[in-house]
């Protein structure tokens, strides 16, 4: 995995509040990761309360806050999707699910004192491309990723959907390269907010 691939990730969470320690700054290649070594980035939501309900499977920005702390995977296969095949083919990918693991994201967190929760545990999200988008493997992908205990599933699409929405052109992203990148690509307007893409594929529809 890249650094790009995390750096997107964190930013996402980071501009929506969050804030995010990355465990490791090296990678394991030669053997078999140890259980803190499988995660990638532990995220944290200070503003979070209580009261919240749960957030839905698939996270997109406006379900965030009621996210209160959680383990992340990020899984950058650009060129394919997640479907139950790839799942069940590569172990590998849902290790980070494993009790030791969570044992030792837990001690990553801080301590809120009265106000924690002893039977709480942080949310399980995976990071991926994307999911099928016919049925049934959809369907069969969602159901096997809840079945073996993920909580929570982002997509790098949705991520960078709403990181281009809330650059500023006229703001200097300097301390964040990922940033900086999608602020000159829109200042060139080889990117555009989303929210446009979408207006501008309904007068296409329109058109046609």
């Amino acid at each position: 995995m890249s650094a790009i691939d995390e750096g997107i990730v964190r930013e996402f969470f980071e501009q929506n509040g969050f804030l995010v320690r990355q465990v490791r700054k090296y990678q394991v290649q030669s053997r078999r990761k140890h259980s803190d070594e499988e995660i990638d980035l532990v995220v944290y939501n200070p503003a979070w309360k209580r009261a919240g309900r749960k957030p839905d499977f698939f996270l997109f920005s406006s379900e965030l806050p009621f996210v209160h702390r959680a383990v992340v995977a990020v899984k950058p296969w650009h060129t394919g999707v997640f479907s139950a095949a790839t799942i069940k083919g590569s172990p590998e990918i849902l290790r980070f699910l494993e009790e030791e693991v969570l044992k030792a994201a837990n001690k990553l967190f801080p301590d809120e004192g009265a106000d924690s929760d002893p039977g709480e545990q942080p949310s399980k999200i995976l990071v991926l491309p994307g999911l099928p988008t016919q049925e049934p493997y959809r369907s069969q992908s969602v159901a096997l990723l809840k079945e073996r205990g993920v909580d929570g599933i982002i997509s790098f699409r949705a991520m960078l959907l709403d990181l281009i929405d809330k650059v500023e052109v006229n703001r200097n992203y300097r301390k964040s390269d990922t940033l900086q990148v999608i602020r000159i690509l829109k200042n060139y307007e080889l990117l555009r907010d989303g929210q446009l893409d979408l207006l501008s594929g309904d007068r296409r529809a329109k058109s046609s």
